[in-house]
């Protein structure tokens, strides 16, 4: 089957490039129309439940939107000149559609108790409090007209908060993204050239790659455009996209190359390619596709539209690798080899074959302190500590997190941590005895949880202490409440909910934060209403909660899917089962050194990031993304071991044979995705950094310990045993067999 494709692209070579050109074209004009890729939002979980409640009920939610800082070194906020500069800067904002509120302590209907907490002990800082409408949450990129629409005048201003840090995020990762891309070109295709010797054929993968990155990105914003797809989709896209385009094209040319140099006329050496690498390329098309397929397990929240951008590029990529190359190579025939230069020998003849013999001779000697490394680099993997990421993943340039450092020292109040208790009531809040009685006991007992140094609420302003004074209170109509009551019940009570906010001056992402949460959760019933909580410590704990009740079921697609993938292309149920371990091994010790890297903050110095909690999705994306990566390697080295056995019938042989034909590809493939990925690391995103450093690691590790020490020596423990499978297996993958061919 693979064969006559190979045949049937090569006789409508050309017009395979036309149809190529014009799907380039298409992907060209949906980049030029764009979409509408949103920020990151994991739906359903309680938290997000709670702000969703607390956004459509109260005029200044907090979190769906930014704050804005005015300082001023000689004037205070006392002063005219500071209050009319203040109110010129956000007066743009009042009457634009993407803003729902602008607030400052210099409005006139701005309660003077509100107005005390927005300015400086010192007199020299305001902050101004903008709240998005729903639309302008989602869609980040209205952020930046919003903010060039805001101009101090005397006053300097920074722009912090929510709105402004998913803006400056998307605008970090767009930078990384470009950068790492112009960073990584020229370092692959120099790999390339030095590895095939050919300028031509050095081009050919990097044009794959960029028509296959361009394809897959065109149809992330297409898709944005039909649910809700997140901005790290595209770096998902270009990430991937380019690492396995490139080394789909790589196995292709070389194989190309190889039959050519045989004496294969261009018909036969292309037919033969397709029906040889061009079948690995789709299985291991495949096992990526499988891998990223694992996040749509995660419906609901953004990781689905990652793994659906993935999963698409990859297929484009095997598509590209399949037609357009094929069809290029066609049309070229043996100038493929044109413009050639000085080529990289990747070791004498027989090198890889003698390397794969030695660890055969001594297989316990080599595995056993291999695993040991393996499994002692994975060890810091089980400290890890899991937090969703905050301002402190931006560089140090950002405003978001400038401003985030300017509220911290000059309003710590307003800085400090805050875990949102929101009570729903079917109705009024305040329209029972019981229900206020009920608020009442809630906030002492949240007053009374250790840690805690301040409870917000409509409550706080009931001018007699005590819980009759407190119902006597609020059981009057709203009209009738005194002015600090109506102010606090304008900002903590909306129609059917009431918002206590415990402050405490823990970190978000401490133990002791997380105890507050845990506590108040302890009361799920406040009368007749149900409670709900929020704020960045418990959006934490949501996540992780979220991402760990959903990993089983997407690890055991992309494992069970895995296995089946390899069967069904080796006919063996000891291989997968061996290959799966030996992915999940690399895997581990990637993990464990992100661990030691960007938890415990070593080698911070060298790579520019502040240490850290790390993001409850990334070890999914990761394991989800490199796991089928890794299979890049353990299919091609299996294939072609494959073929020497049935040739042969020595295992050890094989082994030898295989290694030596496919190591020094492996080798090449590695570099390239290795110098692909390590681009990233430079990011200024930390998350970003991570996805490159965690990708490399895993690679490295893949294809030097584990393919040329682990494969070897595990396989010749196993001897022929590697090849068994039950007979009833064997009719049924023959079977199976038997159809395809149909």
């Amino acid at each position: 089957m693979f064969e006559a494709w190979g045949r049937w692209v090569y006789r409508r070579r050309h017009g395979t490039l036309v149809v190529s050109g014009l799907v380039l074209l298409i992907s060209v004009t949906l980049l030029i129309l764009g979409g509408r890729l949103t920020t990151k939002t994991i739906h359903g979980i309680e938290a997000d439940d709670a702000l969703n409640l607390m956004d459509r009920q109260l005029p200044h939610p907090g979190e769906s939107g930014f704050t804005v800082i005015f300082q001023s070194a000689t004037l205070v906020t006392g002063d005219d000149a500071f209050a009319e500069a203040a109110l010129a800067a956000v007066r743009p904002l009042r009457t634009d559609p993407s803003v729902a509120s602008v607030r400052t302590p210099f409005d006139a209907d701005t309660s003077i108790f509100l107005a005390e907490g927005m300015q400086s002990s010192d007199g020299h800082a305001a902050v101004a409090e903008v709240t998005l409408r729903p639309e302008a949450v989602l869609d980040t990129s209205l952020f930046p007209a919003l903010r060039a629409r805001i101009h101090g005048g005397p006053l300097t201003v920074t722009v912090t908060g929510p709105g402004a840090f998913r803006s400056d995020l998307d605008h970090a990762l767009a930078s990384d993204l470009q950068y790492g891309e112009v960073l990584s070109t020229p370092v692959t295709f120099a790999v390339l050239v030095t590895v095939f010797g050919s300028l031509v054929a050095a081009a050919l993968p990097v044009g794959v790659g960029g028509l296959a990155v361009a394809g897959g990105i065109a149809a992330v914003t297409l898709l944005s455009r039909f649910t809700e797809v997140a901005q790290y989709a595209i770096n998902i896209v270009s990430l991937v996209g380019l690492g396995v385009a490139i080394d789909y094209s790589l196995f292709i040319v070389s194989r190309f190359r190889e039959e050519i140099a045989a004496g294969a006329e261009v018909p036969d050496a292309l037919a033969r390619t397709v029906a040889t690498a061009g079948r690995a390329v789709v299985f291991s098309g495949v096992a990526v596709a499988i891998g990223l397929g694992g996040l749509l397990f995660f419906r609901g929240s953004f990781l689905a539209s990652l793994g659906a951008g993935g999963t698409m590029v990859v297929l484009l990529s095997v598509v590209y690798a399949l037609t357009f190359l094929p069809a290029l190579i066609g049309v070229l025939g043996h100038n493929v080899d044109r413009l050639r230069v000085p080529r990289l020998a990747l070791g004498g003849k027989g090198r890889w074959q003698r390397i794969a013999l030695a660890v055969m001779r001594h297989p316990v000697l080599v595995l056993v302190p291999t695993l040991v490394l393996l499994v002692a680099a994975g060890r810091p993997f089980f400290d890890i500590s899991l937090a969703m990421a905050d301002v402190h993943i931006l560089p140090w340039s950002s405003e978001a997190r400038r401003g985030d450092a300017i509220l911290r020292d000059v309003f710590a109040d307003r800085a400090a941590t805050r875990v949102a208790a929101v009570v729903a009531f079917p109705g009024d809040p305040f329209a029972t005895p019981g229900r206020v009685g009920a608020l009442y006991d809630l906030s002492q007992e949240i007053a009374a949880i250790p840690g805690v140094t301040d409870v917000q609420s409509v409550l706080s302003a009931v001018r007699s202490p005590g819980r009759e004074a407190a119902i006597v209170a609020l059981t009057h109509p709203r009209e009738e409440f005194s002015e600090p009551m109506r102010v606090a019940a304008g900002e903590t009570a909306g129609s059917t909910i009431v918002v206590l906010a415990a402050v405490t001056d823990a970190l978000p992402a401490s133990a002791a934060a997380r105890a507050v949460v845990e506590r108040i959760r302890l009361h799920r019933r406040v009368d007749d209403g149900t409670l709900l909580v929020t704020g960045q410590t418990a959006l934490d704990m949501d996540s992780t909660a979220y991402m760990l009740a959903y990993a089983p079921r997407a690890l055991a697609f992309v494992v069970g899917m895995t296995l089946l993938l390899l069967f069904l292309l080796l006919g063996s149920v000891i291989l997968p089962f061996k290959a799966v371990a030996m992915n999940l091994l690399s895997l581990t010790a990637s993990f464990g050194a992100l661990v030691w890297i960007f938890q415990e903050g070593h080698l911070s110095g060298v790579l520019h990031f502040t240490p850290g909690p790390i993001d409850p999705a990334l070890p999914v994306v990761l394991f989800c993304a490199t796991f089928g990566l890794s299979m890049d390697y353990e299919v091609l080295l299996l294939t072609r071991i494959q073929e020497e056995w049935y040739r042969t019938g020595d295992n050890t042989r094989a082994v030898a044979e295989g290694l030596e034909h496919v190591a020094p590809l492996i080798t090449s493939a590695a570099a390239i995705m290795v110098a692909v990925f390590s681009a990233f690391a430079m990011a200024d995103v930390v998350m970003l950094k991570i996805m490159g450093v965690g990708t490399a690691l895993t690679v490295a590790l893949d294809a030097t310990v584990v393919r040329t020490l682990i494969v070897p020596a595990t396989m010749r423990l196993l001897g022929d045993f590697n090849w068994w499978a039950p007979r009833w297996l064997v009719r049924l993958r023959a079977r199976l067999d038997h159809l395809r061919r149909v």
